[in-house]
């Protein structure tokens, strides 16, 4: 039977998202290490369906300024994929691939913005097509947008473009570590009801 919002799923359901979620978080981090040509390991992802005002609390406040990567999704799954990329994973990543660090985003110029987009964008790109090719389902992305915000302005994007159909989204966090360093992976995941039914029925935990 068709859900209607996100907080109609079931326990077996949930427990399906959580399990491709964990196998998508462990791929990007893999795409994370040969971005970087480093070892990075993820720590055991936690993945959750959240409201929306909670999802925000969780990824640091409303008012916390972030950067963000945003994707759409399109072909047989409609919705958007968020990477936050807060101030210790973007450090991460500029020390080891560009030889440089910052204490405010407002230090990005554009070649720090460009590799902070790549990164991102392969990231999610690595997570979606584990998810598609455990579920056979076609996905096709967007050209990433990227944008610095505080987070609760950043999550609006996904709140308006679904949030008549759902006031829930899929959470994905955990702990990048590298040599020793420990950052934060916060992805966010916003299908439409139409998709995550669809999704569901491929994957046969609903009819």
């Amino acid at each position: 039977m068709a859900i209607k919002s996100f907080d109609q799923l079931s326990s077996l359901e949930i427990d399906t998202l959580r399990e491709i979620g964990s196998i998508g978080t462990g791929n990007a981090a893999t795409a994370l290490s040969q971005m970087l040509g480093r070892e990075v390991r993820i720590t055991l992802p936690e993945v959750r369906i959240m409201g929306y005002n909670e999802a925000i609390e969780w990824i640091g406040g409303p008012e916390q300024v972030t950067a963000g990567v945003l994707v759409g999704m399109g072909g047989q799954m409609n919705g958007i994929m968020l990477s936050v990329q807060q101030i210790g994973f973007v450090n991460m990543v500029l020390e080891h691939m560009m030889n440089m660090s910052i204490t405010s985003y407002d230090q990005l110029d554009e070649l720090g913005r460009s590799t902070l987009v790549e990164v991102g964008n392969i990231m999610i790109s690595t997570f979606i097509n584990a998810f598609s090719g455990l579920s056979d389902i076609s996905v096709n992305l967007t050209v990433p947008a990227f944008a610095v915000d505080m987070q609760g302005a950043i999550l609006s994007v996904p709140m308006a473009e679904y949030g008549g159909m759902s006031d829930y989204l899929m959470t994905i966090g955990g702990n990048f570590v590298c040599e020793n360093q420990e950052v934060p992976c916060r992805l966010l995941l916003s299908p439409d009801i139409r998709s995550l039914n669809f999704l569901l029925k491929k994957l046969g935990v609903t009819e």
